[in-house]
């Protein structure tokens, strides 16, 4: 009796013919900008998470024994007008004495100070 046969599979190459093949001149120039690109994205976002608040503080000099710098005001002590310092710079602070105008030429920044004074009534 003759056993039956089983059909034939032919067998797929392990990679396809697409036609795409990498040769070493290919990896020549691609390993090369794989790695640039790599070391690019890597620079730029150690950049951009450089740039958060945490690592850079306002304050360097106010208070620096306080865990946080709180200053209070009674409305009727202030007078007509008082002049708060919002750069961190001044020497007479929390009052301003002018220093966020050379900071602000040294950073480009545009910090000026908190004006608070009565409406003539």
């Amino acid at each position: 009796m003759a056993t039956p046969s089983l059909p034939v599979i032919a067998q797929m190459p392990a990679v396809s013919n697409s036609g795409f093949r990498l040769s070493k001149e290919h990896l020549v120039v691609a390993v090369p900008v794989a790695v640039v690109a790599a070391v690019g994205g890597f620079l730029v976002s150690h950049y951009l998470s450089g740039r958060s608040c945490k690592k850079g503080q306002v304050n360097l000099t106010v208070s620096k024994d306080s865990p946080k710098v709180v200053h209070s005001f009674d409305m009727e002590d202030i007078g007509t007008k008082a002049v708060y310092c919002r750069c961190w710079k001044s020497k007479k602070f929390p009052f301003c004495d002018g220093a966020h105008t050379k900071h602000n030429e040294e950073t480009g920044d545009n910090v000026g100070p908190l004006i608070i004074k009565r409406r003539d009534a």
